[in-house]
């Protein structure tokens, strides 16, 4: 009879992670095979539960009984390994679980990831199964798991590992990209403690071993690998629970997809790829993403073996010159600031190495001639005493043999302040390089330092790191009330369009709703309508055809500016209407808005993407004709509240001509705030509704902003 279920997401885990037993679908002694590896690596690393091979032909395998059937064997099933054909697969967890399996791993591949019409249709199926039986399912087409809590060890991999319990949990879609982060992390000194190779994440997804990993009291930093996130608002759910938990969720995402890639119709679109719209919603989440695999281990070398810093500035003490520059560069490269010394502490150092003049942050102690270790001490203290200072990186790295009792007893004095000190402490090293069998012993004696490799990944990882706590340190934004006007016209402009696209006078109406006004401008059905508009309105203008079917008009000559009488107008309207003439698509012409011309401030972009999978995100930059020259963008989750807009603005270039450059006076800076705010708003409030929205260029000027064009692209999904 079946045992119950586990009843929520959390409990499916700890029953994939913690079986009672063991049964082996598809059980197999030939040499070399999964099946055998996985049964060798349950025996060798101590998994203490039964193990139950099953094999329809075979009556005893690696020296134990063999079962034809789940009813044969002496207890129901607990955990279903299974590695038997894939057109198999659904129907051995359906048998399995009706015999009282509560979870699955499925190793078997050949079903979506192999691109074809018979894999679709065999994932769908699988999908089936699972959502029928409630199994706790990893996989399909993945390399097993380990939980030393459990002594269960699924993994196929020949190579020796390190079985002990660490603070360290690593699971994703790549078991090949698993296996090697957790190699790599364990050369350094960073144990794994569990380990899950997801697969193609048919039953069980990142959300649920996310989740889960935040309540375990053992695990203090949550690794993974991801191609795509299956369940995107569970997945940054999970996050925000490893966050509130303290648990920092490192991620390597390797990949771009294709809907982030694709160019879309809007400018933004072009420019929000899939990578920068996830940076841009995962770290407010509690993601810190890593550029590589790399990255991957100093960040989680850095986190499992330190406190977190209050920020991301650090302070530096190195033995040589080089070294001293090389972290200037570095930290140049990857945007970290090393800050001065306070007056207070050059002081104190100047007091400590007998020198009137200290060189600052970092400090090259070579310079001083610093020898002894109580001075060496003394300037450690000093610099994590500076109120400038966040983390402290130290120029050192392991030794390879025995004989350096100077350096080893610097490393091992260092340890034991950074045991009780406030601020973390890492040593760096000048290259990155590889340890021996002596200098790992060394490094799992000093278990209160970090130890980071070569100073561009070091410095890289300091980089991550802050802005992960910048992200701590802020506030949620509380999501706006809904705009009642604006989804009303929304609702409206959407059932009356037939494009994909508004065109740009339904873009402005809706646009205004949110706060983001246009210049004096006018539809104007006909030549005659255009001349009188042009007249109201005051010269020069500048008219544009009004087309949903033409997202980008001056690309096909719908556009034509700085018009200063009627007979420029009326040739203008005409050249307008040749050109959509001549056009092999035959665009609608619905007429022409008569606009205004603006004259002076700045162009901007304010953008808004909606990715698939991490939702609206919204873009600003330099805009006009530099938008695609100088990309010069950043992209922020929606909603934004005032903080966020201001950050946002912040991390452009662009940012310092609005505050006045070289003379120039300062622009209306609140006035784009407002604008950011009520777009992201409007992406709120539009959900699935709303694909994409290009404001470009929005003009800023010394009193308020303006957009001159406006094109807001429907989803039609």
């Amino acid at each position: 009879m079946p045992t119950t279920k586990p009843a929520d997401r959390a409990a499916m885990v700890h029953a994939l992670l913690n079986p009672r037993n063991v049964a082996i679908v598809g059980a197999s002694d030939k040499p070399g095979a999964w099946p055998e590896r996985a049964y060798r690596n349950l025996r060798h690393y101590g998994y203490a539960g039964a193990i139950y091979p099953l094999n329809p032909s075979r009556d005893e395998i690696w020296g134990i009984p063999c079962y034809k059937r789940f009813a044969d064997m002496p207890e129901p099933p607990d955990h279903l390994l299974v590695l038997s054909p894939a057109r198999t697969v659904p129907d051995m967890l359906r048998e399995g679980a009706a015999a009282g399996a509560r979870s699955a791993t499925i190793m078997s591949s050949g079903f979506e990831e192999a691109n074809g019409e018979q894999g679709r249709a065999l994932a769908n199926e699988l999908a089936i199964a699972i959502a029928e039986t409630g199994l706790a399912v990893s996989g399909p087409n993945c390399m097993g798991n380990f939980n030393y809590a459990a002594r269960f060890f699924t993994m196929t991999d020949d190579r020796p590992h390190r079985f002990v319990d660490g603070p360290v949990a690593v699971f994703g879609q790549s078991g090949g990209i698993v296996m090697a982060m957790k190699r790599t992390l364990e050369e350094r000194g960073v144990v794994c403690g569990a380990l899950i190779t997801s697969g193609n994440e048919a039953g069980l997804t990142s959300a649920d071993y996310i989740s889960y990993f935040a309540d375990v009291p053992s695990i203090k930093v949550i690794v993974c690998y991801l191609e795509s996130t299956r369940d995107p608002q569970g997945f940054l759910k999970a996050c925000r629970k490893a966050r509130a938990a303290g648990k920092p969720v490192v991620v390597a995402k390797l990949g771009l997809s294709e809907e982030g890639q694709r160019a879309a119709a809007a400018h933004t679109g072009a420019l929000a790829g899939s990578m920068a719209a996830f940076d841009a919603v995962a770290s407010e989440a509690g993601v810190v993403r890593a550029r590589n695999l790399d990255d991957v281990v100093e960040i989680t070398e850095l986190l499992a073996h330190t406190r977190l810093p209050a920020g991301g500035r650090p302070g530096s003490i190195t033995f040589s010159g080089g070294m001293r520059g090389l972290l200037l560069d570095m930290a140049k490269l990857n945007g970290v600031v090393y800050h001065d010394l306070a007056p207070a502490t050059r002081e104190r150092l100047g007091k400590i190495l007998g020198v009137g003049t200290i060189i600052g942050n970092p400090l090259d102690s070579g310079f001083t001639g610093l020898s002894s270790q109580s001075a060496y001490l003394e300037c450690v203290h000093a610099l994590l005493d500076d109120p400038n200072i966040d983390i402290l990186l130290l120029q050192e790295e392991l030794t390879r043999v025995p004989g350096n009792d100077r350096k080893e007893s610097n490393m091992r004095k260092v340890n034991e302040i950074a045991a009780t000190a406030s601020k973390p402490i890492a040593f760096v090293s000048m290259i990155s390089h590889g340890l021996t069998d002596y200098s790992r012993a060394l490094r799992d004696e000093m278990r209160n330092v970090a130890f980071l490799q070569e100073c561009d990944k070091a410095l890289r990882a300091i980089d991550a790191v802050g802005r992960y706590v910048a992200a701590l340190n802020t506030a949620p934004v509380e999501p706006p009330l809904p705009n009642k006007a604006g989804l009303t016209l929304l609702a409206e402009l959407i059932a009356k369009s037939g494009a994909p696209t508004l065109d740009e006078v339904a873009s402005k109406r809706l646009l205004a709703t949110y706060g983001i006004e246009a210049p004096r401008e006018e539809s104007a059905p006909s030549e005659e309508a255009a001349v009188a508009a042009a007249a109201r309105i005051g010269y020069p203008v500048a008219l544009k055809a009004i087309s949903a079917d033409l997202p980008h008009k001056s690309d096909v000559g719908g556009v034509a500016l700085g018009l200063k009488s009627e007979a420029e107008v009326r040739a203008a309207w005409r050249g307008i209407v040749a050109a959509l003439a001549a056009l092999p698509s035959k665009p609608r012409f619905e007429g022409a808005l008569v606009a205004q011309m603006v004259t002076g401030g700045l162009e901007l972009v304010l953008g808004v993407k909606r990715d698939p999978e991490m939702g609206s995100v919204v873009l600003f930059g330099a805009g006009g004709v530099d938008l695609e020259l100088t990309r010069d963008v950043a992209l922020a989750a929606a909603p934004l509240d005032e903080a966020r807009a201001n950050a946002l603005i912040d991390r452009t270039r662009v940012a310092s001509l609005i505050a006045g450059y070289r003379g120039r006076p300062p622009l209306d800076r609140p006035a784009l705030v407002r604008a950011l705010i009520g777009l992201s708003s409007l992406a709120w409030d539009a959900g699935d509704a709303i694909e994409e929205i290009d404001v470009n260029p929005f003009v800023l000027l010394e009193t308020g902003g303006l957009a001159l064009d406006g094109l807001v692209a429907i989803s039609r999904r």
